[in-house]
């Protein structure tokens, strides 16, 4: 038996994490998503032109996307229909974006042909499955509870998406009967199907034929969001642009004041309560400096060269600040102490993403 891997609550908190990865700005991350919809409702329309702007590196109405290779399963169309909608689309085609109207099935051999294509095609970032029913087992919830077999699909799905950080987004139906409270629970399965998703969207048509629809999209790490969309030309469009929403600034003042310190310097090292004291800063406390570097190292120090790692010696944690561009100006024994504690923090991160993965 192995035993159980642990990091405390402090070591946690100090540790700064990327930002989750989108293919498509709040809508798509890296992970496991599902586009659920009734049927004809346009799903596979909007999954092409999705697929055509992440291969080729356009935004989707107004979010950015990451560009990568993409790969469409589009299991119920030939080629010849995939071709005459790329035609109406009226996108240039990527030569990123690779198509296949065939695989296996779950657990018989799909996720090894994933596994292959991955390997000849490493830049791949997207794949998309049309649809997930199509490499389902019929039969196999006649051995097990309906339950236990869709999250066991799920798991399996994840599971190759996150150990390969790429995203996977199903297309999947709705059931029929409607639930006013949770329009989420209307995805066809069991809970089993939300259960083990990170991303959730629901194309849903005012009525049949209509050419407005709603996107409703929930996730672990984005905020709950409906749109309003209408269908042109086999585009589907926002039907007004998104708002530009004013917001206050968010980051702490601290954080400019800290900018503003490390541009006369080419490092610092100290306990938060001396960096506190040499900025003059008394708007934040010192056990919450460190996890403000954490919370906001990818966002605001890194973009503005400013390279944070902290260790515990003795009864005190030492905070090391380098300037990106002044480091051929550090002494031999700062950069041995960051050599040593970013590779516990790769450690930490290497864990975490097996964690993930599991």
């Amino acid at each position: 038996m192995q035993p159980l891997k642990t990091v405390n609550a402090e070591e946690l908190s100090a540790h700064p994490f990327p930002p989750p990865v989108y293919y498509v700005k709040d809508l798509i991350p890296c992970g496991l998503s599902v586009l659920g919809g009734a049927s004809k409702a346009g799903k596979s329309w909007l999954v092409l032109w999705i697929a055509m702007r992440v291969s080729g590196g356009l935004p989707v109405w107004d979010r950015p996307t990451t560009q990568c290779e993409v790969l469409y399963l589009c299991l119920e169309d030939s080629y010849s229909r995939i071709q005459r909608r790329m035609y109406q689309l009226g996108e240039e085609p990527a030569p990123e974006l690779r198509f296949a109207i065939m695989s296996e099935k779950l657990h018989e051999g799909l996720e090894d042909q994933i596994t292959e294509h991955l390997q000849n095609h490493p830049n791949t970032g997207l794949i998309i499955i049309d649809t997930f029913q199509r490499v389902r087992n019929p039969h196999a919830a006649e051995t097990g509870s309906m339950y236990a077999c869709d999250y066991d699909d799920m798991v399996s799905l994840k599971q190759l998406a996150d150990h390969n950080r790429i995203g996977i987004l199903l297309v999947h139906h709705l059931r029929k009967t409607r639930d006013k409270e949770d329009p989420f629970n209307e995805l066809n399965g069991s809970n089993g199907v939300m259960g083990g998703l990170d991303t959730c969207l629901l194309l849903k048509r005012k009525c049949r034929g209509a050419d407005t629809a709603t996107l409703m999209v929930t996730g672990r790490d984005m905020e709950d969001q409906t749109l309003e969309l209408t269908f042109r030309d086999g585009i589907w469009d926002l039907a007004e642009p998104e708002e530009e929403r004013e917001q206050p600034d968010r980051y702490p003042a601290f954080l400019y004041a800290l900018a503003s310190f490390m541009q006369t310097r080419p490092s610092w090292e100290g306990t938060a309560t001396e960096l506190l004291r040499a900025l003059d800063e008394s708007e934040i406390k010192a056990n919450g400096v460190v996890r403000c570097f954490a919370r906001y190292y990818y966002e605001f120090l890194e973009p503005r060269g400013i390279t944070y790692h902290t260790r515990r010696t003795g009864e005190s944690r030492r905070i090391y600040l380098t300037r990106s561009d002044a480091n051929d100006a550090n002494d031999d024994k700062n950069a041995a102490g960051k050599t040593s504690s970013l590779s516990s923090q790769s450690s930490l991160s290497e864990s975490n993403n097996k964690e993930e993965a599991s």
